[in-house]
């Protein structure tokens, strides 16, 4: 777009530079701190539990007035409250209601537990002073919760029951003094597995230390088995999902808007739930991950309808207390975005878009690729490129199954650049490039050596979706096969094609090159050493073979201190990371058959359309 970007706010900037919102230090909000608080009361609770001589030092004197430390049952009690508190402070930090709830019902059982058991007016008054806060800001606390599903009982199961072990073995091995002999480790776990359970174990020792150990150890079993049956019985909040009404609606915003963003297509995915503007003409899509709610690419519809989405966007993160986040968006996106939200926004790297009019293999410059595709075309290779409503049954099946097989990893990736479903009835406009080859023994595909799959990006552009190829084919199919969409693409009315997306480009091609300082050669070195791993010099390189022009993509933040969460999450999304516990093959549940086909590929085997 050119000209000035419409805000409804404030003045207009010019395009060609995205607008950083300067900001002082914002002031701490009451969640933040009364979350910080409660985790500080509750690692104090635990270390009065745990440690003997913490019990008896003078910083007991401070842990006796907390909530947990009640008279006899002190250890117990302590480590009760301690890992409770520790539990409801993320909640508590990011204004969750449900946290409120359970914190202002544990201060005041801890208040008249101080009461009962010591008469300790001193812990009544410390416990209403920690509660004071919490109802004075009530209004502060009412972010609703977070998409969720059973299987988040298990992961609690697990983790606590470690955790409770590990304790537990802390518990019973700092009371050594009071130890009647020298137990083994071995004993020293058979004894906490027992008294998580509520049984005597191996280890004895002399006085009441025994009973210290037993009632600390049967409270971390409660505390698991309690928050266990909890999780697992609560009311589910599944994640949003793209309904068939949304993807309609949609669907009718990119026949009008489409051609403005090469992601566009993507917002298709039926993994994202979606919010529109109030007039209907714009939308944003996203998915929640780990606490981040995520957009990806630029609103879609109506640039003047863009600020109305976005703000529902905002608003819904706002209800649920998720961080708002926006990845891969254009530059024009960018100042949008800026400008109506007062976030910041960071270049993340470059998305490679050739124009078909100009593309050749001519010139030296292109002597590599045209080597390449001349010496596969001399073994027998040819390539057909297709509108997915063109092929039959029977084949697109075919390129369904070699798809998923030849996707070269257990877990399917994809998210902001990747569409997730290849030959999907209503996606009849995506074309198929595919590399065929007559062999003497053809395998489960027949010819089938390659498959390129490319999305409409309005009537005349398409964006590359997934690249993969049998192992056993020749190198440089996917070359072959680029070539051969951009000289197809005439044919099918297409003026611009979107390629991969390469991350930190800029840094990369100014580093390499002659009176780089220190600073950007070492910052390139380490892009190199992660390339390992995530593909980033590996991609760039790839995308340069086709000299196309290089269009700037950003991530939208709200604050520096969020872009490592906003990191894991993204990788999350896109299938690099897979923080969830992986569940046996014979206990992971079987997708239901659905009327719209299912996901079978995301992202290209030897290139990634976003990290």
């Amino acid at each position: 777009m050119s000209g000035e970007v419409p805000v409804r706010r404030g003045r207009s900037v010019p395009s060609g530079r995205v607008s950083r919102v300067l900001r002082g230090p914002r002031p701490e909000s009451v969640p933040v701190l009364v979350g910080r608080a409660c985790a500080g009361v509750g690692l104090l609770d635990i270390a009065a539990g745990v440690f003997p001589r913490f019990r008896h030092s003078r910083m007991h004197a401070l842990a006796e007035v907390l909530p947990g430390a009640l008279g006899p049952f002190a250890a117990a009690l302590s480590l009760s409250a301690g890992v409770l508190l520790l539990l409801l402070a993320h909640g508590l930090r990011r204004g969750k209601r449900r946290a409120w709830r359970a914190a202002v019902a544990l201060l005041p059982a801890g208040a008249v537990a101080q009461f009962t058991y010591r008469h300790s007016l001193v812990g009544v008054l410390l416990s209403l002073a920690l509660l004071a806060p919490l109802l004075r800001h009530r209004d502060q606390f009412d972010a609703l919760p977070d998409p969720r599903s059973r299987w988040r009982a298990l992961a609690n199961f697990v983790l606590m029951s470690a955790g409770s072990l590990l304790l537990g073995l802390l518990v019973v091995s700092v009371n050594g003094d009071h130890m009647i002999g020298d137990p083994s480790l071995a004993d020293r776990i058979t004894h906490v597995l027992y008294g998580l359970f509520g049984f005597e174990g191996p280890v004895a020792y002399q006085g009441s230390t025994s009973w210290t150990v037993a009632f600390s150890l049967g409270a971390l079993g409660l505390l698991t088995a309690v928050t266990t049956v909890y999780l697992a019985f609560r009311p589910e909040h599944p994640a949003a999902q793209l309904t068939e009404e949304d993807e309609a609606r949609l669907r009718a915003l990119l026949r009008r808007h489409g051609g403005r963003d090469s992601l566009g297509h993507f917002a298709l995915r039926r993994d994202k739930a979606v919010v529109f503007s109030p007039s209907g003409k714009a939308a944003v899509t996203y998915r929640v991950v780990s606490g981040v709610m995520l957009a990806s690419g630029d609103p879609i519809g109506d640039v003047e309808a863009w600020p109305g989405a976005i703000e529902r966007f905002m608003d819904e993160a706002r209800a649920h207390s998720w961080t708002p986040a926006v990845m891969g968006c254009s530059e024009t996106g960018g100042e949008v975005w800026t400008r109506e939200t007062g976030l910041d926004a960071l270049e993340l790297g470059d998305e490679a878009v050739v124009d078909v009019k100009d593309f050749s293999l001519a010139g030296r410059a292109m002597r590599n690729v045209r080597q390449m595709v001349k010496r596969i075309e001399r073994a027998g290779y040819e390539t057909r490129v297709r509108r997915v409503r063109d092929l039959g049954d029977a084949e697109l099946e075919r390129i369904r199954r070699a798809a998923d097989d030849w996707r070269g990893t257990d877990t399917e990736r994809g998210f902001s650049m990747a569409l997730g479903r290849v030959g999907d009835p209503a996606d009849g406009d995506c074309l198929i490039a595919t590399a065929h080859q007559q062999d003497d023994q053809p395998g489960p595909y027949g010819d089938l050596k390659a498959i390129l799959h490319f999305v409409p990006w309005g009537a005349d552009g398409a964006s590359l979706d997934l690249m993969r190829r049998d192992r056993s084919a020749d190198p440089g199919m996917n070359e072959l096969l680029i070539v051969a969409a951009l000289r197809a693409a005439p044919r099918f009315g297409i003026e611009r094609v979107s390629l991969n997306f390469a991350m930190f480009r800029a840094a990369l091609a100014r580093g390499e090159k002659i009176g780089a300082g220190p600073v950007l050669r070492a910052w390139r070195g380490l892009l190199v050493f992660l390339s390992r791993w995530f593909q980033i010099e590996s991609l760039y390189k790839f995308n340069a073979k086709f000299r196309p022009r290089w269009e700037p993509r950003f991530v939208v933040y709200r604050a520096s201190a969020d872009l490592p969460r906003i990191g894991i999450a993204a990788l999350q999304a896109e299938g690099f990371v897979d923080l969830a516990l992986p569940l046996p093959r014979f206990l992971r549940r079987r997708r239901p058959e659905h009327r719209r086909p299912c996901a079978h590929t995301r992202t290209p085997e030897h290139s990634v359309r976003a990290a």
